[in-house]
């Protein structure tokens, strides 16, 4: 015969609550489905019907639908997972987050794991955890430039505008110019390793001369157009401009070849 189940009845604001949770699309799966399971039980279905309609295990139906008569809403969360508990409470975390962002040691330019972890009572590692969760990398620093140009901001706007909008059936081209390698060789070949002795070298080197390379790449297929011109004037550069045109043309919405 078994144990007789426990009745199941919704007051209005469950019925609501738990509606708006399963159809809800920010919910997780797991929390929407124990929704459902409730809702189809509520609604008089046995545990088999609800087996068969949301196509998932008896015990699965059966423990949430018993959590709910149990806990109601507050059943179908997650119970705390055993383990051991927080060993760094929130104000730990917070004090070391602080630090970082608002002060410096006093004897370095930023912080380090092991003089945060001095300043603050906790271990490098737990520091190292909180800025990780928080995406702190006190140890890089990354540079910028303001433009003392006074039309910088019109420019900027005329040149995102035209990434963001382009004009129908136009070709958007960036231009970029890189400053100058050297080409240079060794005086004398290369020794290559051998065992018990490095690669050697030549502290000498021979200049190659000097050429201009024109690169066009092709952000749709990865292939690259270049040229090489003994002079880099503005000649040259149209030279390259109409190769890069005459190999690739728009044809709709796509960059393809010709024919």
């Amino acid at each position: 015969m078994g144990r007789p189940k426990a009745e199941l009845v919704l007051t209005d604001d469950e019925r609501e609550t738990l509606t708006r949770w399963a159809r809800r699309r920010t919910s997780s799966q797991a929390l929407a489905l124990r929704c459902r399971i409730v809702l189809e039980s509520a609604a008089g279905a046995t545990d088999k019907d609800v087996v068969a309609r949301l196509g998932i295990e008896a015990h699965t139906v059966s423990r949430w639908r018993a959590r709910f008569v149990r806990d109601r809403l507050e059943g179908l969360s997650d119970e705390p997972r055993s383990g051991a508990p927080r060993k760094i409470t929130d104000e730990q975390g917070e004090e070391v987050i602080v630090r970082t962002l608002e002060a410096t040691p006093k004897d370095a330019t930023h912080w380090s794991t092991r003089s945060m972890a001095a300043e603050v009572g906790l271990s490098q590692s737990a520091v190292s955890r909180i800025w990780r969760t928080f995406g702190l990398k006190p140890h890089l620093v990354d540079t910028f430039k303001l433009s003392k140009d006074p039309q910088f901001i019109e420019k900027v706007r005329d040149v995102v505008g035209l990434y963001l909008a382009p004009p129908e059936h136009a070709l958007v081209l960036c231009v970029d110019e890189k400053t100058q390698i050297q080409a240079l060789d060794r005086s004398a070949p290369v020794l290559p390793m051998m065992p018990g002795m490095p690669e050697r070298r030549t502290h000498d080197y021979v200049r190659g001369g000097v050429t201009t390379l024109f690169a066009a790449l092709n952000t749709a297929t990865g292939e690259v157009i270049g040229q090489i011109h003994r002079r880099h004037r503005a000649v040259e550069f149209k030279k390259s401009m109409r190769t890069t045109a005459g190999r690739w043309h728009w044809r709709g919405s796509r960059l393809r070849r010709p024919g």
